[in-house]
């Protein structure tokens, strides 16, 4: 019987979830292997503890508020324009005043004004633009007077995409910050804690958590016209194998996830069968973070990084607490020794029954 159970534990024609804690060892490059193996500590917590940097750059934060008054190219102005004289360049008999209403503001920032020609609109306000249009007429009428009102254009406006309020809004006075806008938009559809914004402005971009712009003000950046709004969840994942509840590729629920919130959040250890020294992290590091775990300055390229978690140690639970899961890790937990045991057992009662079944029915 005892050498019955020693070949069957010796061979590989048990039904397994993965390889065992020895057998990820044997595979360490201590060992001739192609991985490194290490225990997690605080030196490795701190060492590996990088995540994506978000935000957005100093052309992006430190970018003036528009005025509501500044006209733009697109932009759409009413003009009255009053002479004091019965009989005007621009009045008709019997009145004093001109209306000249929806003129439009071309592609190249100007407007046509009888009498006063081609006058450049865009990058002034309308009481610059009255004035302009003041001194174009003054010479030609004696003491004109002239009303500009900027009416709504599209001039400036930004375009919003993803889970969220989507079209196009205009840049009004309550709507020139990112966050004004969002709120103006309707918000955002998906959970606060996953969801990423990220704004295009020509050839440049900026990403930043959503719950990062109400936490630090000065991500509440102004909006120029043509920016683009996209609002994602986040698309960050890990796949969780071996002895927990799930094994499933998982995404992040949070903005920074440990590797004791991964086990939680696949339902925890397998009571029945999971070894709790045996938690694994696998992941392909870069050349500085596996340097400094490694204290080592000679490597070259991605490193396989087996990072060991071992939940019983005294400070287990911390370590696996503090040290983060990154994007595109492997959350591998090992069975227990006495899994495999109970296998083995169970395979070999449940043969020397078949024989005894299959002896009995030919005594028959």
């Amino acid at each position: 019987m005892v050498a019955a159970i020693a070949v069957l534990s010796s061979c590989a024609l048990l039904p397994n979830a993965g390889p065992n804690k020895r057998q990820i060892f044997a595979g360490s490059v201590q060992r001739e292997g192609d991985s490194f193996v290490v225990s997690v500590n605080d030196r490795v917590t701190r060492a590996t503890a990088v995540v994506p940097a978000l935000g957005f750059t100093d052309a992006f934060k430190n970018a003036g508020q528009l005025t509501a008054d500044t006209i733009r190219p697109g932009d759409t102005l009413g003009l009255t324009i009053w002479e004091n004289v019965d009989d005007g360049l621009l009045a008709g008999e019997g009145t004093n005043s001109t209306i000249l209403e929806e003129v439009q503001v071309d592609s190249a920032g100007f407007i046509f004004v009888p009498y006063a020609g081609r006058v450049k609109a865009s990058g002034n306000t309308p009481e610059a633009l009255r004035r302009v249009i003041t001194g174009r007429l003054e010479d030609q009428t004696p003491d004109p007077q002239v009303q500009v009102r900027r009416l709504a254009g599209d001039g400036a406006t930004v375009t919003l995409i993803g889970a969220g309020g989507q079209g196009v809004f205009p840049i009004e006075r309550p709507t020139r910050t990112l966050s004004a806008m969002l709120a103006n938009a309707g918000g955002i559809a998906i959970e606060p804690e996953i969801a990423r914004i990220t704004v295009l402005r020509g050839q440049h971009q900026g990403t930043i958590w959503f719950e990062d712009l109400f936490e630090f003000p000065e991500l509440d950046i102004a909006l120029r016209g043509g920016d683009r709004i996209l609002i994602e969840e986040d698309t960050r994942a890990f796949t969780a194998l071996g002895a927990t509840a799930a094994q499933s590729r998982v995404p992040f629920e949070t903005q920074n996830l440990s590797a004791l919130e991964a086990i939680a959040q696949v339902g925890g250890l397998v009571t029945t069968a999971a070894d709790p020294t045996g938690v694994f992290v696998l992941r392909n590091e870069a050349p500085e973070v596996a340097g400094q775990v490694l204290g080592r300055t000679d490597l070259i390229g991605a490193q396989r990084m087996v990072y060991v978690l071992d939940l019983t140690e005294p400070n287990g639970l911390f370590h696996a607490r503090d040290f983060v899961i990154r994007d595109g890790d492997t959350l591998y937990v090992t069975e227990a020794p006495f899994t495999q045991w109970n296998k083995t057992i169970s395979a070999l009662t449940g043969s020397l029954g078949t024989v005894a079944s299959l002896s009995t029915i030919a005594g028959d």
